[in-house]
């Protein structure tokens, strides 16, 4: 007898936020493995506000898709919501010329980055 446990996990995304994937990974591995309203905590008092902020709006996101998901059966369960995985992948980067001494150029890149988060039920439903 094959018994499927049914996976609860839902997702989100943000693409293309002008900061390097680096500054934003060190964020995301503060919240990772976290439950959510602990991970809206620790980025609400996080130093590093523009990615904060970013990353908030994130999770207000992938609970709203949860809720949808689920059609707000499992609101008292909102306690056992975790953040399973997040990813932050690199995204397109914008090329430009700084202007340096003796008519030259240096080339500045500006990154960007994509973000994948995902949100599973700790308990059983």
């Amino acid at each position: 007898m094959n018994t499927k446990k049914k996976l609860n996990i839902v997702s989100a995304s943000l693409n293309r936020v002008r900061s390097s994937p680096r500054k934003i990974r060190l964020i995301a591995n503060l919240i990772r493995n976290k439950e959510i309203q602990n991970a809206l905590d620790i980025l609400t008092y996080s130093n590093k506000k523009k990615i904060s902020i970013f990353l908030k709006k994130l999770l207000l996101s992938l609970l709203s898709n949860w809720k949808i998901k689920y059609n707000n059966k499992y609101s008292d369960n909102d306690k056992f919501l975790f953040i399973k995985n997040i990813q932050v992948n690199q995204g397109k980067t914008l090329k430009r010329l700084r202007p340096v001494p003796q008519g030259r150029g240096h080339r500045i890149r500006k990154r960007s980055s994509h973000v994948i988060v995902f949100l599973e039920n700790r308990k059983e439903m």
